[in-house]
């Protein structure tokens, strides 16, 4: 279950109606024609203005193991319609038993902050291969970006101080669990609770000891005691299971003995109550003994905003411990990600450019193939145009914000820039170096400093400038008339 993307195929780990729909492009005729899909979020989440983008490894490994299998196509040819008759043909069972993955991906490598609109995935190929493409896909990255988002918040309002992935016990199953920890070290969190996790992507692993092994001695005194005998090198007692502060001072104790042996006391966890307070008084308290290193832990259902919170009141937490509001993202059960056509064409022709309509604006698609180019000035990041490859970009441009056309952008020649969207697969063959999950991290924290601090703000964050370059705005807008006048006529 777990190892399932790393070692088989999951060709079936889609939505039906993407196989109703590859097998109607069979059918018709219409499986050579090629294709461009994006793959990239209408709307940042938590408030915010901004997503880290993640879980493209996984795509990675999603795609280099994929094929439909013999069970796969016995599952298939035994679905049937309403007239009891098989759904699929021989023919197109067939078809997928022999479909060899050849599509152009481009994408943002991981680590890389992204913004609503802006494609984060752009998949060039055979209609049928880019369509199967879409459910795992989205899967497969939405919720990565959304955790590595959140962990990214929540280590922000840290201020650099560890945080620690807590949340095994409470997330969505074991795959979620695992993505997450993944999603969370990404995102800057130092460790995690997660064995697996820490086994599997070489996370550092860190706990303390719950409120069990306490309760399972007669005596505090004693569970801290027999905690620290057997594991004096990483002594973190939790003393909020009966009263905090007899906890501490018997954490005290316990610490005194333990320096009698050589060892130093690691500190105490706080998981209840007024975490201000206790934080204060508690530092007052070890300091007093001359524990002053030993670190205070702070749990208890924390998110990015009570951490903001404590720091304001200037509560003396040195590590934080979150859990179930990390690896839920409690607040936004779900990233707007989405994945639409955007042009067809037969082999070798002209591109056809495609366009969806909405009543709501922001659910109107940009036809095109797309790139982003980030502009760069004084070594930080001032602007982001989408653009199509064909566009000449030299003579610098025009941004045009794609919700208010009023605001506009020039972009002078000669400004520093990087595109975004950086080859992966090229006709299905893998081009891409795969970085390290430490250098992925390290390209998260590379990145947020790249913005203006206003930018990354918890609460209403500063807009950063973000837009279509003025062609690409204009062929949107042309396309979109267009079809509102066709649809008018009928």
């Amino acid at each position: 279950m777990i190892d399932s993307i790393d070692n088989v195929s999951n060709a079936i780990l889609t939505d039906f109606y993407q196989l109703s729909m590859a097998y109607g492009f069979w059918k018709s005729g219409m499986d050579k024609k090629e294709t461009v899909f994006h793959l990239f979020f209408r709307r940042a989440p938590f408030q915010g203005n901004y997503c880290i983008s993640c879980g493209l490894e996984n795509v990675i490994s999603f795609i280099d193991t994929l094929h439909f299998s013999s069970e796969d196509l016995d599952y298939l040819s035994s679905l049937e319609g309403n007239d009891g008759k098989p759904l699929f043909e021989q023919g197109f069972l067939d078809y997928l038993s022999n479909l060899e993955f050849n599509c152009d991906i481009d994408a943002v490598p991981e680590g890389t902050v992204v913004f609503p609109l802006e494609p984060v995935i752009r998949i060039k190929g055979p209609v049928i291969q880019c369509q199967l493409l879409e459910t795992p896909l989205l899967n497969l990255m939405n919720f990565p970006t959304l955790i590595a988002t959140k962990a990214a918040r929540i280590c922000r309002a840290a201020q650099g101080d560890p945080v620690l992935e807590f949340g095994l016990r409470r997330a969505q199953g074991i795959d979620g669990a695992i993505t997450a920890s993944r999603s969370a070290f990404i995102g800057g969190c130092n460790a995690t609770s997660n064995v697996l996790a820490g086994k599997r992507y070489g996370i550092p692993v860190r706990g303390t000891i719950a409120h069990s092994w306490v309760m399972a001695f007669d005596d505090e005194l004693e569970a801290f005691e027999t905690y620290s005998n057997i594991m004096p090198n990483d002594c973190v007692l939790l003393v909020d299971t009966y009263s905090t502060i007899d906890g501490i001072k018997k954490a005290i104790e316990t610490g005194k003995k333990l320096k009698k042996k050589g060892y130093e006391l690691g500190g105490i966890r706080l998981d209840s109550g007024d975490l201000a307070y206790l934080s204060t008084k508690a530092r007052e308290m070890l300091d007093e003994a001359g524990f002053k290193d030993a670190r205070i832990v702070a749990s208890n259902d924390l998110d990015e905003t009570i951490i903001q919170s404590l720091k304001f009141q200037q509560a003396k937490i040195d590590v934080w411990g979150v859990g179930t509001k990390l690896v839920t993202a409690y607040n936004q059960p779900a990233l707007d990600g989405v994945y639409k056509l955007s042009a067809i064409r037969n082999p070798g022709g002209e591109w056809e450019y495609k366009i969806k309509i909405s009543e709501q604006s922001v659910k109107v698609t940009t036809p095109g193939v797309h790139q982003v180019r980030r502009y760069i000035r004084d070594n930080q990041y001032i602007g982001d145009v989408i653009y199509d490859i064909n566009t000449d970009m030299e003579e610098g441009c025009l941004m045009i914000d794609p919700f208010d056309m009023t605001r506009q952008k020039h972009i002078e020649a000669g400004v520093p820039h990087k595109d975004l969207l950086v080859p992966i697969y090229d006709k299905g063959v893998l081009v891409y170096h795969r970085p390290t999950i430490l250098e992925i991290k390290e390209k998260v924290k590379q990145e947020i400093a790249s913005f203006h601090p206003t930018i990354m703000r918890l609460i209403n964050p500063h807009n950063y400038p973000v837009g279509n370059e003025k062609s690409l705005n204009d062929l949107k807008i042309d396309l979109t008339l267009k079809a509102r006048k066709k649809k008018s006529l009928r």
